[in-house]
């Protein structure tokens, strides 16, 4: 899996809308914490609504990258309460970002700079990890006195 100094590779793919979306346009607005996923995942089913939580932030873009279809996503993300923007990352295109980011567990977060390095990655629940990345965002992703493990495995 990259890590902190790989560049992301590039990539063109579809928003659960059917538009265009590329590494280089996500990266204009600044940097991106691009999120790998499957619906059927209980930690990414645990992750991703923290995400959402930090994803309210001005400070941060968060960018969902689904490994199921249209459908199924949208689904998943109504689900869950999701309101962070999906693109998928299909199998019938060999899960090209997947593969290119080295992941072999979901969910893998990846923190891309607008320069397309990376700044900061990890897989499945991280407690820590989620705490840095909310105070890079400025948000506090756990609510006072909720139970929230240390650890989950991908």
């Amino acid at each position: 899996m990259l890590g902190p100094g790989d560049t992301a590779p590039s990539f063109d793919l579809e928003d659960v809308h059917g538009v265009p979306v590329s590494l280089a346009s996500l990266l204009q607005g600044g940097a991106a914490l691009l999120v790998l996923y499957k619906i059927n995942c209980p930690v990414c089913q645990y992750t991703l609504p923290y995400l959402d939580r930090i994803s309210k932030s001005v400070n941060v873009r968060i960018v969902g990258v689904s490994q199921d279809d249209r459908d199924d996503t949208l689904e998943f993300a109504k689900e869950f309460g999701l309101t962070f923007p999906s693109v998928l990352d299909r199998k019938e295109r060999g899960y090209a970002l997947s593969n290119g980011l080295g992941v072999t567990h979901v969910p893998s977060m990846f923190l891309v700079q607008p320069d397309g390095e990376i700044s900061m990655s990890w897989a499945g629940w991280s407690r820590r990890d989620m705490e840095g990345f909310g105070t890079l965002a400025g948000v506090q992703p756990f609510e006072p006195g909720e139970k929230v493990p240390e650890w989950r495995g991908g």
